[in-house]
């Protein structure tokens, strides 16, 4: 069973999504026109290059959905810091531990859970 986080171990888990909210906001600001649709203009580029061009635009725009879907999980995670029921599994309500806090802070799910939900 995991041990409780430390003060000092939920600074750092606080100051890790701080950060990861800064990079998400800034890369959501930076690729914001990239997403949008692709000019289909003959006369600008031949087909190859449209295609081309609009795959890069399907690719931008996935990575957004999954920068977005990042940034509110990050968002949820500051929440519950700040309302003490961080590092919690929403499934089982034991302790998420600390290793794995550390790698994801975000996590809502315990290794267990996580994986159960990954298998269904």
């Amino acid at each position: 069973m995991a041990e409780p986080l430390t003060d000092k171990q939920l600074k750092v888990l606080s100051n890790k999504l701080d950060e990861m909210e800064a990079q998400l906001r800034a890369a959501l600001d930076n690729n914001e026109n990239s997403s949008n649709p692709v000019k289909l203009d003959q006369q600008l580029m031949g087909r190859v290059s449209r295609i081309d061009a609009i795959q890069q635009q399907e690719m931008a725009s996935a990575n957004r959905a999954n920068q977005t879907l990042l940034l509110r999980k990050v968002l949820i995670a500051k929440k519950l810091i700040a309302d003490g029921d961080y590092g919690y599994c929403r499934q089982c309500d034991e302790l998420i531990g600390y290793q794995r806090l550390a790698i994801k802070p975000e996590a809502t799910l315990c290794i267990k859970c996580q994986s159960a939900a990954e298998q269904s």
